[in-house]
């Protein structure tokens, strides 16, 4: 390893974190501290990195968007048959991980995961531009293609199958998850890498218990 990488160091000067400073509902903070990235300029505040389990037992993870948060949790979309997709199918669990190092913060986030509604897809489906969505139709997500011109192939020819239709509609296979989180965690960068960690696990109901982890 390089000098310079071993040798970086960033301290994080910033306002510690306490039980008191968190609202009751992970779901109520997560959307304070997006509004504050988003604020601050943070690039894409929206995208987390999703860690499934592998065909092979192995982990694997990639950055996705976040395009939907209720109570129930967060959603994302994605091609189903492509490789995050079979690998939620066979393991419906996955972890999350939004980074907003501007702030120094992180969210971790795990739990099951489960397929939205057709519904719910469609209706975000509809809300993506033209191109986004011949897209989702040209894409072999995860397939192994010689170049680059076979997608652009795909893509030209999904463009004159819909050529003559106003609205373009979903693939049945493209969709959303959901995470249901069954633990949320919120870090704050403190100096000297002392920083603070709560988390959030479920009591019963709606009610959360918040606990504060060594760092």
């Amino acid at each position: 390893m390089s000098d310079s990488i071993r040798d970086r160091r960033v301290q994080y000067e910033t306002a510690g974190l306490d039980v008191a400073d968190l609202d009751a509902d992970p779901i109520a903070q997560w959307q304070r501290w997006h509004d504050e990235a988003l604020e601050a300029g943070v690039a894409e505040p929206n995208a987390m990195t999703l860690s499934t389990i592998g065909i092979d037992g192995t982990p694997d993870s990639r950055i996705v968007l976040v395009r939907g948060l209720d109570a129930r949790g967060l959603v994302f979309y994605t091609n189903y048959d492509g490789a995050k997709s079979q690998q939620l199918d066979a393991n419906p669990v996955a972890s999350a991980t939004f980074g907003w190092l501007d702030l120094h913060r992180q969210v971790r986030v795990r739990g099951p995961v489960e397929r939205v509604s057709a519904e719910e897809s469609d209706t975000y489906f509809s809300s993506r531009p033209r191109a986004s969505q011949l897209g989702a139709w040209s894409s072999p997500q995860s397939d192994e293609i010689a170049d680059r011109s076979v997608l652009d192939d795909l893509v030209a020819a999904a463009a004159e199958r819909f050529v003559d239709v106003e609205v373009v509609p979903r693939p049945h296979n493209w969709g959303g998850w959901r995470l249901l989180p069954t633990e949320w965690e919120y870090w704050q960068g403190r100096p000297s890498r002392l920083h603070d960690r709560l988390r959030y696990r479920p009591v019963s109901g709606s009610t959360w218990d918040i606990t504060r982890l060594a760092p």
